[in-house]
């Protein structure tokens, strides 16, 4: 039997908030990708049926969130959700405090900077300064990577309390991106875990050929990691002395900003 206490306004809120739920899952699967989905992909990767689809993406379309292509009839996000996000980067204490510093470490290292925050079981990218040499990363700002196969994730892991890395890399579903990606959790703790005693993560083409990234986190005034910068760099052009060229001014960036965050004293 339904529960009598329950209020006819608290069945309303619960189905609100499930019906808030799908659109929100559906705004991000359209978010994520690189290219524009259709209703048919939509309905196969959020498991929903093809009219609740259409029903949501009528709505998030009616509010400026998504539109849709005339010719290819497929979905990508709309100007109302770039310029939410745009504001949203524009204000961010993170952004704000570590422009200064990444811009420096881009120009030490001539190498791409991405800054990183975590979400979920993943990190995602809030800021990318691009290297000014010609060849470049082919990443974006909101592009999500793994807590496993990159070096801000590697990085975030290993700045965490050992509880809460434990559960993280638990529930992580180790899916390989190229020969070099961690498949099982034994090897993740211990790239983890040297990644703890040296100080800063690597990402050896673990999450894309050619790319080899180094990654620091930048700690909170709490002492609790709130975000990871990146240094990206082609193999090719790979300098020798990896410790001078891009090791340091990491470290040094990342410190900074961390300085920052915390304020006077």
């Amino acid at each position: 039997m339904p529960d009598q206490d329950q209020q006819p306004d608290d069945a309303n809120k619960i189905a609100g908030t499930a019906a808030f739920s799908k659109f929100m899952a559906v705004l991000q699967l359209i978010a994520d990708q690189e290219a524009p989905l259709s209703i048919a992909q939509l309905a196969a990767l959020s498991g929903y049926p093809r009219p609740t689809v259409y029903r949501i993406l009528g709505a998030l379309m009616a509010e400026g969130m998504v539109v849709e292509n005339p010719r290819s009839k497929q979905y990508e996000v709309g100007p109302r959700l770039i310029h939410l996000a745009s504001r949203a980067w524009d204000r961010s204490d993170i952004r704000t405090t570590a422009i200064e510093p990444l811009r420096q470490l881009r120009d030490i290292t001539r190498e791409t900077v991405h800054l990183a925050v975590p979400s979920d079981h993943s990190m995602v990218y809030i800021e990318k300064l691009e290297s000014p040499q010609a060849v470049r990363m082919d990443s974006r700002i909101g592009t999500r990577v793994t807590l496993y196969s990159s070096s801000v994730g590697k990085a975030y892991l290993a700045a965490l309390e050992q509880a809460q890395r434990e559960r993280l890399m638990r529930a992580l579903h180790l899916q390989a991106f190229t020969a070099n990606t961690h498949t099982t959790l034994e090897a993740l703790r211990a790239d983890v875990d040297e990644t703890r005693t040296r100080g800063y993560a690597e990402d050896r083409e673990e999450n894309e050929a050619q790319i080899f990234c180094y990654g620091a986190a930048i700690i909170g005034a709490d002492g609790v990691p709130v975000a990871c910068v990146s240094v990206s760099i082609p193999l090719y052009r790979r300098l020798a002395d990896a410790q001078q060229a891009y090791v340091m001014p990491l470290l040094q960036a990342c410190a900074n900003i961390s300085r920052r965050l915390a304020g006077p004293g």
